[in-house]
């Protein structure tokens, strides 16, 4: 019975690893793909993974500032890079490591986003204007973001650290995958019929991908309606999303979300205490100032002897009372003077008065005097009645109408026999 050999995970890595570098087809390869889930090392090297519809491969580029790039890569761009394919034997995966790259369109990822950019923008939404203004000292802080992972952790020791009297409200929600995007908008919808005073919404790094949630047009328009200021802290300092744009502030890291929603309570302690300092100041200012209006007061002769006023004030009184009798006098002296020439002149207007008046009377009566009809019937004239009414044409008249003539001297009564018109 043969002996079964175990060998050591490194063992096995290694022999496949061996079985990579001496297959001439890997040692030189050329493929294009999908620039993922992007990251570039402080040490200058670029990790990242190339994808086509179906499938992927992990890659590295080492000293990539030295390989001669013309341009910055970025998640969701195409391009076409050169290299071998070896083991990472400490990680068990194969991956290519890439000697150079060049750029070969953009994804589509990539294009849905600046497609969706450009039409959000154009709507007005990522205007400055519009964008809310957080409040100074928050009393409540809604956090949407996925309930376990380090974003969460980073916000909330964040918050206790800089201003602990902050409540931190979690709206749990999926940050990737199927129905992110809803489960996103259901969170926003609910945070902002709360009572919270702002809200922080996003994630930790990862591919465009993974933080494709977040590149939703719903989610775009959900926080853009949202009455509440947010806080967009979406992926690292690198990773830019379209809720980074309508969002009223974006913060690099949720770190960084953490820390510009709470202010640090040592610089309000500072604050506080440079406040009270200057309180102090203008209060012991104030007292001085008042201090030396009182001894201005102290020392005034007027307060330290009040009899002066008032003889001085007596003194004032006496000088009106003389000045109030010299005044009566005069008037006293030259009152009946002036009363006397006013009533000769109201005489002689009321003499005048009633001088034109009787002329007026006078004017009238001799107009009455010729109008007066009983001087006519002494000229000889006579005026003949009918009941009453003075007869003026024949046509009034009837046969056996009775008829009366008055004359200066009486009156004749008659009968109509006969009635002769000219």
């Amino acid at each position: 019975m043969n002996e079964e050999i175990y060998l050591t995970v490194s063992d096995l890595n290694n022999y496949i690893k061996t079985i990579f570098d001496k297959d001439e087809f890997l040692t030189f390869v050329c493929i294009k793909g999908e620039i993922s889930n992007l990251k570039f090392h402080t040490r200058g090297h670029l990790y990242f993974s190339l994808k086509d519809e179906t499938s992927k491969i992990n890659a590295v580029m080492f000293n990539y500032q030295e390989a001669g790039l013309n341009f910055i890569p970025k998640d969701g761009m195409n391009v076409e890079v050169r290299g071998r394919v070896n083991v990472f034997v400490a990680g068990g995966n194969y991956q290519i490591n890439v000697t150079s790259m060049r750029e070969d369109g953009i994804g589509n990822l990539y294009i849905l986003f600046e497609e969706l950019k450009k039409k959000l923008s154009a709507e007005g939404l990522f205007e400055e204007s519009k964008k809310k203004k957080l409040p100074r000292i928050p009393k409540k802080v809604g956090v949407i973001t996925a309930p376990t992972g380090a974003a969460v952790k980073d916000i909330i020791s964040t918050i206790n650290r800089r201003f602990p009297l902050t409540e931190i409200i979690l709206f749990p929600t999926l940050v990737q995958g199927e129905g992110a995007k809803t489960n996103i908008v259901h969170m926003l919808e609910c945070a902002s019929v709360s009572d919270v005073d702002v809200i922080i919404i996003g994630r930790g790094g990862g591919s465009i991908e993974d933080l494709w949630a977040f590149n939703e047009e719903i989610v775009a328009r959900a926080i853009y309606t949202c009455p509440k200021p947010i806080v967009s802290a979406v992926g690292h300092e690198i990773d830019f999303t379209i809720s980074d744009f309508v969002a009223d502030l974006r913060a690099p890291t949720p770190t960084g979300a953490a820390e510009l929603v709470v202010p640090n309570r040592l610089e309000i302690t500072r604050y506080l205490s440079d406040y009270k300092s200057r309180i102090i100041s203008v209060i012991t200012k104030k007292i001085g100032t008042y201090e030396e209006i009182i001894k201005k007061y102290k020392n005034n002769y007027i307060l330290n002897n009040p009899l002066s006023l008032y003889e001085k004030e007596e003194q004032k009184l006496d000088n009106l009372l003389e000045k109030l009798i010299t005044t009566m006098k005069h008037r006293l002296t030259i009152e009946p003077t002036r009363l006397s020439n006013f009533k000769e002149k109201l005489l002689n207007i009321i003499n005048y008065k009633l001088e034109n008046y009787n002329t007026k009377l006078e004017n009238i009566k001799i107009k009455l005097e010729l109008l007066n009809p009983e001087n006519i019937l002494k000229k000889g004239y006579s005026v003949t009645l009918l009941d009453g009414k003075i007869i003026k044409n024949t046509k009034d008249l009837k046969i056996n109408s009775k008829i009366t003539t008055r004359l200066n001297d009486g009156i004749i009564i008659s009968k109509v026999s006969e009635i002769e018109n000219e």
